[in-house]
């Protein structure tokens, strides 16, 4: 089944039930705030936040968690312990709908990811 073509995170977060676009909702704004530079849209029919051209993550809503994308060697090997056991097939990490929304959590993942991408932003421009 093909992924719904949407065209905004607004437009994405309309998609969900209320109860999961208000948490959604959170999150967003937990990743705007922490990537307040960052460029939003969607990529894979999910939303993407870029920072100077480079992806920072992704984030998306399932019907009984959200996640947040790439959970890269690097993120691993710097908040292994933080993320316990939210990792998923080490590639995501999942949060429950009906815990409160981490906001240092996901505010540090953010910065830790965008610290990456801006490391990796620089080893481009050298070649």
């Amino acid at each position: 089944m093909a992924r719904p073509a949407f065209k905004s995170v607004t437009e994405y977060l309309a998609a969900h039930p209320p109860d999961r676009r208000s948490v959604l909702a959170q999150v967003r704004a937990v990743i705007r705030k922490a990537l307040p530079r960052a460029e939003e849209g969607i990529s894979y029919g999910i939303p993407v936040y870029k920072v100077d051209g480079e992806m920072v993550l992704y984030f998306a809503g399932f019907q009984k968690h959200y996640s947040i994308y790439p959970a890269t060697g690097v993120l691993l090997d710097t908040m292994g312990d933080e993320l316990g056991d939210r990792i998923h097939n080490k590639a995501s990490i999942h949060f429950d709908y009906a815990e409160k929304v981490p906001v240092k959590l996901i505010t540090r993942i953010a910065k830790v990811r965008a610290a990456e991408a801006k490391k990796r932003a620089a080893a481009k421009r050298r070649g």
